[in-house]
């Protein structure tokens, strides 16, 4: 059995989650011993593909007319497509046309979770859809000595000041407003955020409000696999208020650190995270604001223990065993 792990449209996906799962595909097959190539000129038996661009599109098509067997990896979906860019609500049914059109090619659909499976199982595409975790390496990410002391001195932030880490895409749909408004009502913590997007397709309005944030939101922008375990292990609480995912992999690197984390209460971790279990969870201004004072004021109780075995569960040794049988079946 040989997979063509197709990676087609890399350089436009590397710094999203859909860059990371990829990594970790690649990191859980060499784990699970599967012969794999990321050449589609090499032969190959089955093709697994990540992205929905246009490439992508051509590379099921050609693949199916060799008689290969496809394997799409439901990443996207409508619902987390909203909120990102500049015109991605009014351009969400389009979206949504196309992904069909292009997990239709499948013989069979991968979906991080059993939330973002019934949200794709919703589009009829009478396409078997398998979820599997897109994992995370917990060897990887685990806390050890040295780390706090490297993102405290890299950030200029004193050991006893308590810093909130929020890690993303800086755009709606992520909760950069909300980050901000919080920043502003809270400003005795320091928050920092990591990842970045071009300006130019955020919108205006969040651009502005990015702008004109608080002086204790500080912007790191993109960091290296190595720089954010070190901000995940020097910070005091993971904070994620993405309004939509399909799983959330800095979520599951939060767990295997054994940081706090703080979450917003939708749908996709319904199932899997518990309030108060493995995660905190609020909705709001106040019921975030809330959480973050009695986390860090260790009035509420450590769940980091529970978080972490969450996250040995979806560690990348299982996803990439996991991967074979799913492989093997589709043969």
């Amino acid at each position: 059995m040989k997979v063509l792990l197709y990676t087609g449209g890399r350089n436009l996906v590397g710094k999203s989650g859909v860059g990371s799962a990829l990594r970790h595909q690649e990191q859980a097959l060499r784990l699970a011993g599967v012969d794999y190539t990321e050449d589609p000129g090499e032969e190959y038996d089955v093709v697994h593909i990540n992205t929905v661009l246009p490439d992508s599109w051509w590379m099921a098509r050609r693949a199916r007319r060799k008689g290969k067997k496809v394997i799409w990896h439901g990443h996207s979906t409508m619902e987390d497509f909203r909120g990102s860019f500049i015109g991605s609500n009014t351009a969400a049914p389009l979206f949504k046309r196309w992904i069909r059109e292009c997990y239709g090619q499948a013989d069979l659909v991968l979906t991080p979770t059993e939330y973002s499976r019934k949200l794709l199982e919703s589009y009829d595409m009478e396409k078997e859809i398998f979820p599997i975790s897109n994992g995370v390496d917990t060897e990887f990410f685990r806390k050890e000595p040295g780390q706090r002391t490297r993102f405290r001195k890299a950030f200029g932030f004193r050991d006893d000041q308590p810093v909130i880490l929020c890690v993303g895409l800086p755009i709606e749909r992520k909760g950069i407003l909300d980050v901000i408004r919080l920043a502003e009502e809270l400003p005795w913590y320091q928050f920092v955020w990591c990842g970045e997007t071009p300006s130019g397709l955020l919108p205006g309005k969040i651009r502005q409000a990015i702008g004109q944030a608080p002086g204790n939101l500080h912007f790191a922008g993109y960091l290296d696999r190595e720089a954010l375990r070190d901000a995940y292990g020097g910070s005091d609480l993971f904070f994620f208020p993405s309004y939509e995912e399909t799983e959330g992999i800095v979520v599951l690197e939060a767990l295997s650190m054994e940081i706090p984390v703080l979450v917003r209460d939708i749908g996709v971790y319904q199932g899997w995270l518990e309030d108060g279990i493995h995660v905190w969870k609020a909705r709001d201004q106040k019921s975030f604001s809330s959480c973050i004072q009695g986390i860090l004021d260790h009035t509420y109780p450590a769940l980091t223990g529970a978080g972490r075995r969450i996250a040995e569960q979806r560690d990348l040794r299982n996803i990439g065993e996991c991967l074979a049988r799913i492989y093997r079946k589709v043969l």
